[in-house]
C-alpha cells in the first residue's frame, strides 16, 4: 500500500498528529513523517551518532504503518541526515564518520587524497565576537546587530598554508566559543560544532569565482599578489534549512584542485 493511500492505523495518525508536522497536511503521509523526525532531530532528542528509535517502533509512536516510516527514513538516508548499519540499527548522521569527515571539503590534492593527506595544520589569526554587519546578518537569517563569532583561520596541507577562511556564526548558538577551542580540536570543525554546541550542519550551498588575493592575503598564503585564487563561499544550514554557519574562503590551486560529484 502506498504513502498516498494510507492503512487504517495512518488513518489514526491523521487525526491527531498531522496538525504539528512541519510539512504541510496535504503533502504524502511519510513526508509528514520524517518532518516529525527533523523535529526530533533539531530538538536533540536524539544526538549525532546516537541510535534512534527502530522502526517498529516510530510506527507505534506516530500511529503509521512501517512501511511508511521506512520511506521516510529512506529519505533522511539519502538526505545524509541518518545512517544505517545493517544489522545494528539507524543512527544519527555525524562529522565525527569517517566516511563523511570530508563531505564539505571539495579541495583535493593533485596527488593523494585527503585521507592520505592527514588532517589540516589550523593557525586561527582571530576569533572574537561582535554585532552582525548587515549583509552577515541578512544571511545568516539574523536580526542587523545581533551577536555573530567572528573567525579567522589558515588551513596548512604537509605545512603549506593552502586555505584562508573567514567564518561567521550566530553569536546565540556559538556562545563561548574559543580560539583555542578550534585551534586544539582534533577532529572536524563540524564534528566540534556538534559535540560542544549541539549544532549539526545537514547541507550547504556554494558560491564559486576566480579571484586575485590583496596583499594581507597573499602574505598569509604565501603567493604573490598576481597568482590566481579560487574564492569559496559557503553558506551551510542545520536542520530545516536554518542558516548557521557563514564561510568565505580563498584556496590556493597550484597543489590541490576543486573536486565535486554531480548526479
Amino acid at each position: 500500500m502506498s504513502s498516498s493511500q494510507p492503512s487504517s492505523s495512518d488513518s489514526a495518525f491523521g487525526s491527531n498528529t498531522v496538525s504539528s508536522a512541519l510539512t504541510p497536511a496535504f503533502s504524502p503521509l511519510y513526508q509528514q513523517i520524517k518532518g516529525l523526525i527533523l523535529q526530533s532531530l533539531q530538538a536533540g532528542e536524539w544526538r549525532p551518532g546516537e541510535l534512534i528509535p527502530s522502526e517498529m517502533e516510530l510506527a507505534a509512536r506516530f500511529k503509521v504503518s512501517q512501511g511508511t516510516v521506512r520511506k521516510a527514513i529512506d529519505e533522511l538516508a539519502a538526505e545524509n541526515l541518518v545512517m544505517r548499519r545493517q544489522g545494528k540499527g539507524t543512527f544519527v548522521a555525524t562529522h565525527s564518520a569517517q566516511q563523511v569527515q570530508y563531505r564539505f571539503l571539495k579541495l583535493h590534492p593533485d596527488v593523494g587524497d585527503l585521507e592520505g593527506e592527514g588532517r589540516a595544520q589550523r593557525t586561527i589569526l582571530e576569533c572574537k565576537r561582535l554585532r552582525a554587519p548587515a549583509e552577515i546578518a541578512r544571511l545568516l537569517a539574523l536580526r542587523s546587530g545581533d551577536t555573530v563569532v567572528q573567525v579567522r583561520r589558515v588551513l596548512a596541507f604537509s605545512g603549506i598554508p593552502t586555505i584562508l577562511e573567514d567564518i561567521w556564526l550566530p553569536g546565540q548558538a556559538f556562545k563561548g566559543l574559543t580560539a583555542e577551542q578550534m585551534a586544539s580540536y582534533k577532529g572536524p570543525t563540524y564534528a566540534m560544532f556538534e559535540g560542544d554546541f549541539g549544532v549539526r550542519m545537514v547541507r550547504a550551498d556554494e558560491k564559486l569565482r576566480a579571484v586575485l588575493p590583496d596583499p594581507a592575503q597573499a602574505e598569509l598564503l604565501n603567493v604573490s599578489p598576481q597568482t590566481p585564487l579560487l574564492s569559496v563561499e559557503r553558506l551551510a544550514y542545520t536542520y530545516n534549512d536554518i542558516p548557521m554557519e557563514l564561510r568565505r574562503g580563498i584556496y590556493r590551486t597550484d597543489t590541490h584542485h576543486y573536486k565535486n560529484a554531480l548526479s
